[in-house]
């Protein structure tokens, strides 16, 4: 039976009226569904091929996991990338280390491309080499069908995945034609600024590509076709300062912290609730002196409780699912701080940082072929995760250029936590489901 082709992911990336978009959605996914219910010839092989090196996938895992990589350890992260270089290039990648600007202050990126048939299909991969933890200990420990150690499955479990569903694509002879570039940042964790050069190879290659996974920890039932953006916000407010005696009164007025007060609560009581949409104050200050350090978002203040606080700081951020949702939210939340309490001003500073991946016909034609790979294979559905459930990730960045799936990594517990931990029975699961989406992602009618 011939599957819908991959052109047509790009061309459903524009959602049409609601109505429209809801029969998109439901032909799509019919489509993914009946097109293949059962395993071909060679993916059966490529299944076989996973369990049998299942060994030699730990033991990657392993050697990953025991190069500390924390976001600033530049060496660890450039030792795991080259690790990974020398993988790809024995599947006949292309790879090259990507170094930033100094400004940026980040380790740089792996870049690593396969050449395939021209007009063929194409796929990006998406992975991370840093950690949270920095540091010294957190190594590889295994015990039984679990293992421990900072990021085994955030996210060089997902990275090992990526390697051994392409082994298994080679094996089976369907890598040969392929066109695939992976595009493993060395600062997800903790990015480097501006967004603009840390973020542009990832963009560039989106822009070279049909459709994009992403290996951030996964779930058997859940993967993501949505993913909410992230921007923040920052505060500030003046007021007169003044004896404590005469707060309220017209000479005196309110005070900096009342004023701060009243535009959080007031976002609070006239945002809150919309779908997808949160904003969230993460530090407060407010006194007679304030000093707030914004690369640390720390800062100290001092004051007394008989003066008037004449300065108040409150830095946010804010999740939206769509540049709509985003753009209307700041509108609103400027109109807030705009209504002064007496004897005070404020303003609101907006900055952006991921985009928001939307969920589109595309993207429900993803998730349809990755829950039939799922079941044909006999682990059962998958559906989409709700978007507001996921931070912010790489994937995003993608999505103003084709459609994207997350969540394809290794299942754990504890990310970004000292207890971070990977199920080893896992590792076989997600990557027989992931070749078996590459493969049917680059197969053309």
């Amino acid at each position: 039976m011939t599957r819908a082709p991959i052109s047509r992911l790009r061309s459903l990336m524009f959602v049409p009226r609601r109505r429209t978009l809801r029969a998109g959605l439901a032909a799509v996914a019919l489509v993914a569904v009946s097109a293949t219910a059962q395993l071909s010839p060679g993916e059966q092989r490529m299944r076989e091929f996973i369990r049998a090196h299942q060994d030699d996938q730990i033991a990657m895992l392993q050697r990953a996991v025991d190069i500390n990589s924390g976001t600033m350890n530049f060496a660890g992260v450039r030792a795991v990338g080259a690790l990974f270089a020398s993988a790809l290039d024995s599947l006949g990648f292309e790879t090259r280390w990507i170094t930033l600007p100094d400004s940026v202050n980040r380790a740089g990126h792996l870049l690593a491309v396969h050449r395939g048939r021209p007009g063929a299909p194409r796929l990006l991969l998406i992975g991370h080499f840093d950690t949270v933890f920095e540091g010294e200990g957190q190594q590889f420990a295994r015990d039984d069908t679990v293992a421990r150690g900072a990021g085994s499955s955030d996210m060089k479990g997902g990275d090992v995945i990526i390697v051994y569903a392409l082994k298994a694509l080679r094996d089976a002879g369907l890598l040969d034609g392929a066109n695939i570039t992976a595009v493993f940042t060395g600062d997800e964790e903790s990015p480097g600024m501006p967004l603009a050069l840390s973020r542009q190879a990832l963009r560039d290659a989106a822009q070279r590509s049909d459709v994009a996974l992403a290996f951030e920890a996964g779930s058997q039932t859940l993967a993501s076709v949505s993913r909410r953006g992230a921007s923040s916000w920052l505060l500030t407010v003046e007021a007169r300062q003044s004896h404590s005696a005469g707060v309220f009164s017209r000479g005196a007025g309110y005070g900096a912290i009342y004023e701060a007060a009243r535009i959080l609560d007031t976002f609070r009581r006239e945002l809150a609730g919309e779908p997808d949409l949160t904003f969230n104050p993460g530090v407060m200050l407010g006194g007679a002196h304030v000093a707030y350090d914004t690369a640390h978002l720390s800062g100290t203040v001092a004051g007394k409780t008989n003066i008037i606080a004449p300065s108040a700081v409150v830095p946010g951020d804010l999740r939206f699912i769509s540049e709509a949702q985003k753009d209307s939210a700041r509108a609103r939340m400027r109109d807030i701080v705009a209504q002064h309490l007496p004897g005070t001003s404020a303003q609101i500073r907006f900055e952006d940082a991921y985009p928001a991946l939307p969920m589109t016909p595309g993207g429900a034609r993803l998730i349809a072929l990755y829950d039939s790979a799922s079941r044909a294979l006999g682990y059962g559905p998958v559906a989409a995760q709700d978007p507001a459930t996921r931070g912010a990730g790489d994937v995003s960045f993608v999505g103003p250029y084709i459609p994207g799936i997350d969540g394809l990594g290794a299942l754990g517990r504890g990310a970004h936590t000292p207890r971070e931990e990977v199920d080893l029975n896992s590792l076989n699961m997600q990557t027989e489901r992931a070749a078996v989406l590459m493969a049917r992602l680059l197969e053309h009618p």
